[in-house]
């Protein structure tokens, strides 16, 4: 069975708490993501979504460049560890209703982040070649 670590999107680019809705923004954009981790220095301290600053924020007549990343940021994190299989993992975001979760490792150290799409996608992809093998490998069935 496959891991969190097989499908991860390694060291994700990180923001810290202090730092402005306009740069987190704008790291969102450069790197094309709608989640940045939130850290200070090697500990984590919450996430930042593009929905977070919408609706936490501009919604709210808050300045982007004024308004901090932690004013806005989610602290309750949901994460697993790399070395978890991904069944056990995507029941852990079914079951908390998250679309992306956070992977660490044993340390609880960051080392990645993984969105339910790229989850399902690798265990359909499991859950086809299975059957397939299963289906390769059955007898034929004798002809009447």
């Amino acid at each position: 069975m496959k891991k969190l670590r097989d499908v991860m999107t390694k060291d994700p680019t990180v923001i810290n708490a202090k730092d402005s809705l306009k740069a987190a923004a704008l790291k969102m954009r450069e790197q094309n993501v709608g989640p940045l981790p939130v850290c200070d220095g090697e500990r984590l301290t919450g996430i930042i979504t593009d929905r977070d600053i919408v609706v936490r924020a501009v919604s709210q007549g808050k300045d982007p460049n004024d308004t901090t990343v932690a004013e806005a940021m989610t602290g309750q994190l949901e994460y697993a560890f790399e070395d978890e299989d991904l069944s056990v993992v995507a029941e852990m975001m079914r079951a908390k209703g998250v679309r992306r979760i956070l992977a660490l490792d044993r340390n609880k150290k960051l080392v990645g982040i993984v969105a339910l799409s790229d989850l399902l996608e690798e265990l359909a992809e499991a859950e086809v070649s299975e059957t397939l093998e299963t289906i390769s490998t059955a007898p034929t069935p004798a002809a009447h």
